[in-house]
């Protein structure tokens, strides 16, 4: 049951961690989808370091690695959300952008999942 309770709660703190950044973001650059982009390499981030400390640094519960892995990144992150703004950009005509788009997301959220690891071998 507490495992149930640990998911809802991350899954809660990471949607409006992902609602705040996005709001933040649209004030920063509006014509571009900043927010998404931004939650999916800061969630790619945690999920990294989190995956190698827990897995062979430290020993927490199980709960609060499912709080912070399935729950708090599983809210954060917006793959969903990432492929509608593509779906829009090609909709408009907005072909480079929405390729710009895809290439940073997936090498930016790939980099950052392995700083996450380096970063997490060094505690």
């Amino acid at each position: 049951m507490f495992k149930f309770i640990a998911i809802f709660l991350g899954g809660g703190l990471g949607a409006t961690a992902r609602y705040l950044t996005g709001l933040g973001c649209s004030k920063l650059c509006g014509c571009f989808p900043l927010g998404t982009l931004s939650v999916n390499i800061i969630g790619s981030f945690i999920m990294g370091f989190g995956f190698l400390l827990f897995m062979e640094k430290i020993s927490v519960p199980n709960e609060f690695k499912l709080f912070l892995t399935v729950g708090f990144c599983g809210g954060l992150t917006t793959f969903s959300t990432f492929s509608l703004d593509v779906w829009n950009m090609f909709f408009a005509g907005e072909f480079l952008k929405a390729l710009t788009y895809i290439l940073l997301s997936l090498f930016l959220s790939l980099g950052a999942l392995f700083a996450g690891v380096m970063v997490a071998k060094q505690f």
